[in-house]
């Protein structure tokens, strides 16, 4: 892969506390990966290609730990209902049709054009439980130069008739899933995914933590996001402690492998506690949260305890896949939070909320999420002459502008990896 400079005004995050602003800086791609900033290119560049970008923002790529491919499709509807009638009434039907390829077809390439579309250059995805559909959602998603982890849905009780597998073939078809995806795909990988406790039986959990033991996979689920989801889980498993103490009981919580648990806005202290002890990652979901009456995380203190967490647009319960939109709504929500539920903890900044976007969210993925030297070339040129003002702004200053007003067709060049995928 050759090496290439973009220059332009470069924001990015290295901590949660600091953002880093270099104007009219030179961002040099070698191998794929960061080789450093300058602001002048050093003599052992001399001659390679440079991107100028002219009074552009250069800014890390936004990482999307939590959507629903397979929700696209019906995003802003049922957002009166909350989180178990809006599964049952509107959810379930539409993630049934998948078993029908056609219609897959038609609705995964609305999803993976747009996806490519947007901020977003590395994403956690749920499926369904189709497994030849999964595939077909992968080979869409490996065509965009995307980086993702994708799952197969589990699902073997508690489920609709016309929306659950037996587990023999719930475990036959994930076999399958990941043994074809593992020689197909590049970019794209697979992810375990019990889509939450209720909807899946002990046998089947236990199975799924042989399956991450035996091909070292990723997990990706759903914890404590709902007061009835909460108290549902509690019914079934009296003797678990917590909702997180379920799949941790079959090794489904970090312990076997990288686990991303979306939500998070009712852990009890315990659950906290054991998602930093398993190195758990948290995808905080903002617009989810507030669509479906979830309630509000405590992502700030979870941030301050140095819980690994990144943001999630949790489509369609959230219903924008814009990773501006959602560092907006996680600021918004915490300001809700610090003034209505508990005035001791401060609202996420701009820096924080960026920073979950990027580095915080990407370090699912490795080096990822940063400008930092040896990170992945993941980057996002942006144009906001659409948004013009009376007077100079900082680069800072236009950075938070865009998150409030802007949106992703302020996207001119989009690099994954140090490949260029748009512009």
């Amino acid at each position: 892969m050759k090496t290439f400079a973009v220059k332009g005004n470069l924001l990015y995050t290295p901590s949660p506390s600091r953002m880093v602003c270099l104007p009219r800086h030179f961002l040099v791609c070698e191998n794929g990966r960061v080789a450093g900033t300058f602001p002048a290119l050093p003599e052992k560049y001399a001659g390679i290609d440079v991107v100028d970008c002219g009074n552009g923002l250069i800014v890390p790529g936004l990482a999307d730990l939590h959507l629903h491919a397979p929700q696209y499709a019906f995003r802003g509807l049922g957002m009166d209902r909350e989180l178990l009638d809006w599964l049952r009434e509107y959810t379930f039907p539409e993630e049934a049709r998948y078993a029908d390829l056609a219609y897959a077809e038609k609705a995964y390439r609305l999803f993976a054009d747009d996806l490519k579309k947007s901020a977003t250059t590395r994403a956690c995805i749920f499926a369904t439980i189709h497994t030849d559909a999964t595939l077909l959602l992968m080979r869409m998603l490996e065509e965009t130069g995307l980086v993702a982890a994708v799952g197969k849905v589990n699902m073997d009780v508690n489920s609709p008739d016309y929306y659950c597998e037996s587990t023999a073939v719930s475990l036959s078809g994930t076999e399958r899933w990941i043994m074809q995806s593992r020689a197909e795909f590049r970019n794209v990988f697979p992810i375990l995914t019990p889509r939450f406790a209720p909807a899946c039986s002990a046998k089947l959990m236990a199975a799924l933590g042989d399956l991450q033991q035996k091909h070292a996979l990723p997990l990706q689920s759903h914890l404590s996001e709902s007061p009835a989801e909460v108290a549902w889980v509690k019914s079934l498993f009296p003797d678990c402690r917590f909702y997180g103490d379920v799949y941790d009981r079959f090794g489904l919580f970090g312990s076997n492998g990288p686990t991303v648990m979306a939500h998070c806005v009712y852990s009890s202290a315990d659950e906290v506690e054991l998602i930093g002890k398993r190195g758990v990652f948290i995808a905080h979901c903002p617009q989810s949260n507030v669509n479906l009456s979830s309630g509000i995380a405590p992502a700030k203190a979870y941030l301050e305890s140095g819980l690994r967490m990144g943001l999630g647009s949790d489509i369609a319960g959230g219903f924008s896949l814009s990773g501006f939109r959602g560092i907006s709504d996680a600021i918004q929500v915490s300001k809700l939070r610090f003034r209505l539920q508990d005035d001791s903890q401060r609202p996420l900044s701009l820096t924080e909320a960026f920073y979950l976007a990027t580095k915080g969210g990407g370090a699912f993925f490795g080096k990822v999420g940063s400008f930092e030297a040896g990170y992945e070339f993941d980057a996002l040129v942006l144009d906001d002459r659409s948004l013009p003002a009376t007077g100079e702004l900082a680069p800072e200053d236009r950075l938070s502008r865009l998150v409030y007003l802007g949106d992703d067709r302020c996207i001119r060049r989009k690099y994954v990896s140090g490949k260029k995928i748009l512009g």
